[in-house]
């Protein structure tokens, strides 16, 4: 049985589910995807994302607002309040991406921050984005002792030296759908070097579908070929990729 560690399912175009939310969670289960973590991008459709995934036993939320949706400052006592919620597991998504938005450089290392001060606060780890920010990211992690709560640095697409610190802190490396494209050599050399007390699996649906569905919107039920990819990279067989991605899920999340 497998665990999504990273989806947007309030981002999902259902039309392509005949318009019903109990379709994907459905196709996931007949996948072998026991559960998923639906993840917040801003504070403004929190509500909403947790209101439509409460039917779901198997569906856990996080709270937090994701760094290329920052033209204003965070709220950090809004943010505190909404991640106080008892479902929510996870703070985040949060972090720093210069590749789409470096104009708003400031306003996100001052996002980044608060989210690590909520985290310690709730005693909640944290859900990180990283991109072409790997020194600022690392060093804000450390000068805001992320270690403190642990978290992810998710959809990884970085260099195994950051990989490598983000370990040393305490933190878990999620592969998304992007280590099986096949200009992904590098990412697929870090996937083989990772513990296997430090790995996750996930979608990051409804972005970034996996060989063989590129082109296709992504779902949780693709995370199978995430697991897939790892196991052929790692020398594993794919019921060990799916026993050591949900147990080390259970432990950062508590779950």
């Amino acid at each position: 049985m497998y665990i999504d560690s990273h989806c947007h399912l309030d981002r999902l175009d259902l039309s392509d589910f005949d318009g019903s939310l109990d379709n994907v969670v459905n196709a996931a289960g007949q996948a072998g995807v026991q559960q998923m973590l639906c993840v917040s991008v801003t504070l403004d459709d929190f509500q909403m994302m947790a209101d439509k995934t409460q039917p779901y036993a198997n569906v856990d939320i996080s709270c937090g607002v994701h760094p290329l949706n920052q033209q204003d400052a965070v709220d950090e006592q809004r943010l505190f309040e909404l991640a106080s919620n008892d479902r929510v597991i996870a703070v985040g998504e949060t972090g720093l991406d210069y590749f789409y938005a470096p104009e708003t450089k400031d306003i996100q290392r001052d996002a980044f921050i608060k989210h690590i001060r909520v985290a310690r606060r709730l005693n909640k780890p944290l859900i990180i984005h990283t991109r072409d920010a790997q020194d600022d990211t690392l060093t804000i992690m450390r000068e805001h002792k992320a270690h403190e709560v642990g978290g992810v640095l998710h959809c990884f697409t970085e260099s195994w030296e950051m990989a490598e610190q983000a370990i040393a802190m305490g933190f878990y490396i999620s592969f998304s759908g992007i280590v099986t494209f096949k200009n992904a050599a590098a990412l697929r050399h870090v996937a083989s070097k990772v513990p296997d007390d430090r790995f996750l699996i996930e979608t990051d649906s409804p972005y970034l579908a996996p060989v063989p569905h590129r082109g296709k919107q992504n779902q949780p039920a693709y995370v199978v070929e995430v697991a897939n990819m790892l196991a052929d990279v790692r020398g594993q067989d794919l019921e060990q990729i799916a026993k050591l991605s949900s147990d080390n899920y259970r432990r950062l999340f508590g779950k």
